[in-house]
């Protein structure tokens, strides 16, 4: 508190403190944020062995988008506004709620999620996509 001239005191905050305590936070903000993470879980698979043969379960689920668009699940075309429906009714008393997708690499990313929309609103829980040649 100063004195002034006239009766009373005149007080004035003193705010350097205060901007020293803000540019120290700012900085431990600024190196603090880049190490949060936001990514998403994935879990990669490790490629079988090359000598073991090609087996499907055959309660194996594969769904299939062909370069003209066509949809198939274990080789039975579906089409693509009733695909929502044939998933409810295949995976709604099924334990194992997995499913392989196959799309043509030809295909915008865009179609197969639209595809990979559908499956989970269905109940698909997790979806591998698959690469190259089915037996």
């Amino acid at each position: 508190m100063i004195a002034s001239n006239k009766k009373g005191y005149k007080s004035d905050i003193n705010i350097t403190p205060y901007i020293d305590i803000l540019l120290v936070m700012l900085i431990i903000f600024m190196v603090a944020t880049p190490i949060r993470k936001h990514d998403l879980p994935v879990r990669v698979p490790q490629p079988a062995p090359a000598d073991q043969p090609k087996v499907l379960r055959p309660d194996t689920i594969i769904l299939e988008i062909a370069g003209d668009r066509t949809i198939t699940i274990n080789k039975q075309p579906v089409p693509l506004d009733g695909l929502e429906s044939k998933l409810v009714a295949i995976y709604r008393a099924r334990a194992n709620k997995h499913m392989f997708l196959k799309g043509n690499s030809d295909l915008p990313y865009g179609e197969v999620f639209n595809v990979m929309d559908i499956a989970k609103r269905a109940g698909v829980l997790d979806i591998a996509l698959l690469a190259g040649s089915l037996p």
